[in-house]
């Protein structure tokens, strides 16, 4: 039987990955192919040519098959890109987005000694603020264990695990002491909007990671009043939000005291980032 090539085996990739209503389909087949057949995506025009073996055959097209359930791609592959480093990720942890580089790249226009980051999911935020700043330490919180140790695996290979601190809390129940810098991607979505989301993170990324339910507020109210205790003088507060809560965050820190408060645009224009200090 003669084996076949990834250009043979794209055409009917990308059919299958149409069929199943994955967004674009085109794109995903071409990195699940590079993935199956180990090679970086910007090198694959130079590969779709070369025989596939029996291997790399059956990787990718289990690879196909998961992607026709709907599964991430970075679930398959079992990384995801984020600010200039690769983070593990799975079902256990939120996928780092690119608009929480907007997050990122404002923190690191101050000064800080110590950061603490709360839900930190995959570590995505707090790693890469303390890989950017060699001189500083900071503290991962997330109640789940499952989602520390996905943290802890990216600290050890990014070699920053004798510079961070993990702690199992209920957001800020068992966090002591105060910090220069307060990161925090809580879960916005509110319930309605989580109940018509697409299949990729509604059954594939831990639901306690993307909605509080009702109106996705819960967080910020919770956690707003009680910042203060955790703050060193000067101290600065950065919350990521949905597109639509910015006026409603802002005014949440503002009533618990906050004198400077401001919003911040991702690069499609969207309030994204709400910072406040003391």
């Amino acid at each position: 039987m003669t084996r076949q090539t990834g250009a043979d085996l794209l055409p009917n990739a990308i059919t299958r990955l149409k069929n199943a209503g994955v967004p674009d389909p085109a794109r995903d087949a071409r990195r699940l192919l590079s993935h199956a057949l180990g090679c970086a995506p910007d090198r694959l025009l130079l590969h779709t040519h070369d025989k596939m073996s029996h291997k790399q055959r059956a990787r990718f097209d289990d690879a196909l098959a998961a992607r026709e359930a709907r599964q991430p791609v970075s679930h398959i592959l079992g990384f995801r890109e984020f600010f200039g480093r690769r983070f593990d990720v799975n079902k256990h942890v939120l996928d780092p987005r690119p608009e929480t580089e907007t997050l990122v790249e404002e923190a690191l226009k101050h000064n800080f000694q110590s950061v603490l980051d709360l839900g930190t999911g995959s570590g995505a935020i707090l790693l890469s603020l303390l890989a950017e700043r060699p001189q500083t330490s900071g503290v991962g919180v997330d109640i789940s264990e499952d989602a520390l140790s996905v943290a802890k695996h990216n600290a050890a290979k990014l070699g920053l695990e004798e510079r961070v601190e993990w702690l199992q809390s209920d957001w800020l129940q068992n966090v002591d002491g105060r910090y220069d810098l307060i990161v925090c991607n809580p879960p916005y979505i509110d319930n309605a909007v989580y109940e018509v989301l697409d299949p990729e993170p509604r059954n594939w990324e831990p639901r306690i990671a993307l909605t509080p339910g009702e109106d996705g507020l819960q967080v910020y109210r919770v956690l707003a009043p009680r910042l203060f205790g955790h703050l060193k003088p000067g101290g600065r507060v950065l919350f990521e939000i949905g597109y639509d809560q910015g006026a409603r965050v802002s005014a949440l820190l503002s009533e618990a005291g906050f004198g400077n408060v401001g919003i911040l645009q991702d690069l499609d224009t969207r309030d994204r980032v709400v910072w406040a200090s003391i």
